[in-house]
């Protein structure tokens, strides 16, 4: 493997199907999808003896809806089977007493749960279904009872900001082991809501609540997605409160105190065999029908542009904090059509760039 650049997070979409209707869904899934079937049960052994022989990531079965296909705990067992830590990314409609056994008989080691607020009147909304919030509540419950662990995925755009301390307390009384802090890159049917993408300023204001939470936080492992900059803020707010702390991470996650890490540390494989460098950023590397997933993880243009910082444009590649956070590259790449572009949704100024501008 090349450097330091391994892969330890993949998320497999393993069907576009959806029973949900969501606002910001990368995939535009619907539960009729044309021209994206569902692979064979034999594709799918073939694609993970691909990546186990190469890595052992974390490998999320993903969709869509995952639980729609027949054959996912066939999928969880035998990639267990070859030595890669499966998890399920579900929405929860259809998590019952039996699909919880079925994770635990498949040596499922996690399952994500979506929430995107803290009431049905905001979270059925977000998802356009009536009865997501009923579903997510339901499936928490049956997770406890069953002792199945599950973290909470939660995106946020204008129309819920304001429930993120709220969904944040929620997933503590649900029993997440972790909350995930996702702000919306937009995709898929996300981009028919550019315009309401959260604001620069506002988006700082988060990180900050962000980083006090997580600072007094000692049970739920929390972390903010899709927003790279953090990490910049983590370290202005060390070093201008004189204090450190120690960000946790939960063992079937990326892991580390990094910002964008598409196509360093983590990937996507659609249901048409594309990799991509992370679930949000629609641009191949490859297809692991026409190659294998190591020939495309070490060799594609894409990723190692991705991995070469110096090729980074403006303010991200002027920015002292380029290592740390990188800018999404996704979001340059929705906003601008250049993925090497700076992070739009940035309002910090870099040191280089400050400096050039007094002289002026």
């Amino acid at each position: 493997m090349i450097d330091k650049f391994e892969p330890k997070w993949i998320a497999w979409e393993i069907t576009r199907r959806c029973n949900l209707n969501c606002v910001h869904c990368r995939s535009s899934s619907e539960m009729e999808i044309d021209g994206h079937p569902d692979f064979s049960t034999e594709e799918g052994y073939r694609i993970i003896d691909d990546i186990a022989s190469y890595a052992k990531p974390v490998v999320v079965l993903s969709g869509g809806e995952p639980l729609l296909r027949k054959d996912v705990f066939d999928f969880a067992k035998y990639g267990t089977e070859k030595g890669l830590r499966m998890c399920i990314a579900t929405n929860g409609m259809l998590v019952t007493d039996e699909i919880c056994e079925k994770m635990k008989e498949s040596n499922v080691r996690m399952v994500s749960l979506s929430l995107d607020g803290s009431s049905e009147e905001v979270h059925d909304d977000f998802r356009k279904v009536k009865g997501a919030f009923a579903a997510v509540e339901n499936a928490a419950r049956l997770f406890n009872k069953h002792k199945v662990p599950f973290l909470i995925n939660s995106s946020f755009t204008k129309r819920n900001q304001e429930e993120i301390p709220k969904v944040y307390k929620l997933a503590k009384k649900l029993g997440a082991t972790a909350w995930y802090m996702f702000m919306i890159v937009p995709t898929g049917r996300g981009e028919d809501i550019m315009n309401e993408l959260i604001t620069k300023e506002d988006y700082e204001e988060i990180l900050d609540w962000h980083y006090e939470m997580e600072k007094n936080e000692d049970d739920l492992l929390v972390r903010p997605t899709c927003a790279p900059h953090y990490y910049r803020i983590v370290l202005q707010k060390q070093k201008e409160q004189g204090e450190k702390f120690k960000q946790r991470t939960l063992k079937f996650s990326t892991g580390g105190s990094k910002g964008c890490i598409a196509g360093q540390v983590i990937a996507l494989i659609d249901v048409d065999g594309n990799v991509l460098p992370c679930s949000y950023f629609p641009k191949y590397a490859g297809n692991v029908r026409e190659q294998s997933f190591k020939d495309i993880w070490e060799n594609s243009d894409l990723f190692k542009d991705l991995r070469d910082f110096k090729k980074y444009k403006n303010k991200c590649g002027a920015c002292e904090f380029i290592n740390v956070c990188g800018g999404c590259r996704a979001r340059a790449y929705s906003v601008s059509g250049d993925y090497l572009e700076e992070e739009p949704f940035c309002n910090y100024v870099p040191f280089r760039v400050r400096k050039n501008l007094s002289k002026k």
